[in-house]
């Protein structure tokens, strides 16, 4: 049956996400996640074959479920993915050591997508939109709970302005907090990430003042402490006390850590939760043409309710010139990820499922791969 996603993303979502998320979505990640693969069995036919993939930290569990649901259904199937981050992961596929990859990050118009279009030989390179990921602001902080940020506040925390978990900034942002006069340590990946490309992005556009850095994959501001994959930043959050970072909604709830409530384009400090995060992704404007799914994401949306820090992973794969022994199980596996029964399952895992609009789309584009 189809989803209506957009008017009840909530009633799919919300309760599933926070009652069942488990399982983080990087490296040493459980391929279980936590769900039962029977139950989301694919609804799309078989195909025989072997692919292998690479790329974004931030879907590794969703692929992780799909994969194990695909191969017990298709005996025949060998699927593996590894979460080497967006930037590996586009680099593996341009040499053509993977099949297709996954970015938190749609190809950067220019080079990176010039470079991508000469592996698909009569084709380009497609950005298939397959995951909502929401990005959650987490924090270790001895006697604070319950914290909130405005975007300002942000920024000059990454960038190093301010220091002290009782700068007044923070007080004012959570006046009935107790906050400690101890230093802050900010935490972002050290390794290419699509998740730091989307957090600096959201940061430049929303605190453009005090957020100088632009946005990028690699981490551009000074300071800070670095850690590797989302499992890294994950375990040096939960492991040091005056830590704050940016992490993957489904690793922050694997793990047990605190998050803050975001302040939004409507005036609202908001807690993550998949509806709220579907809110600012229904918002999102297509900006590739043809089959080239891109989207850009409105982190200043006036939505009432609405988180923010969002990401939507892609998964990137060649409309033309694929490997002709390969292209059956490409296709396959594809749409059945991006199908309803692919979709629903990534609400046990810390993400929401695509809108009907964008899924239509995607599997539209799918069909045509060759």
């Amino acid at each position: 049956m189809k989803l209506q996603r957009h008017g009840a993303l909530a009633a799919l979502a919300i309760t599933a996400t926070l009652a069942m998320a488990a399982c983080g979505s990087d490296n040493n990640a459980s391929g279980d996640g936590g769900g039962n693969a029977d139950a989301k069995a694919p609804s799309t036919d078989c195909a025989k074959g072997s692919l292998t993939a690479q790329g974004s930290t931030a879907q590794k569990n969703a692929m992780d479920q799909w994969i194990k649901a695909y191969q017990q259904k298709c005996s025949g199937a060998q699927i593996t993915y590894d979460g080497t981050g967006s930037g590996a992961g586009i680099q593996a596929f341009t040499s053509g050591t993977a099949d297709f990859a996954g970015s938190d990050s749609a190809l950067e118009d220019g080079s990176e997508q010039n470079a991508a279009d000469k592996r698909c030989k009569g084709g380009e390179a497609l950005d298939l939109p397959m995951v909502t990921g929401p990005i959650a602001v987490v924090y270790n902080v001895s006697g604070a709970k319950d914290l909130q940020f405005k975007p300002a506040t942000l920024a000059k925390i990454f960038s190093g302005k301010i220091t002290k978990w009782n700068d007044p900034a923070i007080k004012a942002d959570n006046p009935n907090a107790t906050l400690p006069a101890t230093p802050i340590q900010p935490v972002h990946r050290a390794d290419s990430s699509g998740t730091s490309d989307n957090f600096t992005k959201y940061l430049s556009k929303t605190a453009p003042a005090d957020w100088t850095y632009g946005n990028d994959k690699t981490w551009k501001a000074p300071g800070g402490v670095a850690a590797k994959g989302s499992d890294g930043v994950s375990a040096k959050v939960k492991q040091t006390p005056g830590t704050i970072a940016y992490d993957e909604w489904s690793y922050a709830t694997t793990n047990a850590l605190s998050m803050a409530k975001i302040y939004n384009g409507s005036g609202q400090y908001t807690e993550l939760t998949a509806n709220a995060a579907g809110k600012t992704i229904e918002g999102a404007k297509p900006v590739g043409k043809g089959d080239n799914l891109k989207l850009d994401i409105d982190y200043n949306a006036k939505v009432d309710g609405a988180y923010p820090i969002v990401l939507v992973t892609y998964e990137i794969a060649c409309s033309k010139g694929n490997d002709a022994g390969k292209l059956d199980l490409l296709k396959s596996f594809l749409t059945y990820i991006s199908s309803d029964s692919g979709q629903s399952a990534l609400t046990k895992q810390g993400y929401a499922p695509l809108p009907s609009s964008v899924q239509t789309k995607v599997q539209g584009a799918i069909k045509t791969l060759s």
